[in-house]
């Protein structure tokens, strides 16, 4: 079984104060989060290896947005979000 069989997917916005790296302006800026939330329980096709790994599984979000453009008028530019973890566990 594939690791996305014991999750269900969505995506939801969450807003992140983020520093622009050639201004320096701190803005806020909505990022793009990908949340896997553990199913109830597991299809019904599993063996044991799959029920063990189903049993050490666990919610979690992965930040689909890797870069941002500053909302500064002047500036403009795209930096990379690097103040944010990339994987949170829930």
């Amino acid at each position: 079984m594939d690791e996305r069989d014991f999750f269900d997917e969505n995506e939801t916005v969450k807003a992140a104060v983020l520093n622009c790296d050639k201004c320096r302006q701190s803005e806020t800026y909505e990022v793009r989060w990908l949340v896997r939330t553990k199913k109830k329980s597991l299809p019904g096709r599993a063996d044991e290896r799959d029920r063990a790994r189903f049993a050490k599984a666990q919610s979690y979000m992965l930040r689909r947005d890797d870069f941002a453009q500053c909302k500064n008028p002047r500036c403009r530019k795209r930096f990379e979000i690097s103040g944010l973890q990339s994987v949170v566990f829930l």
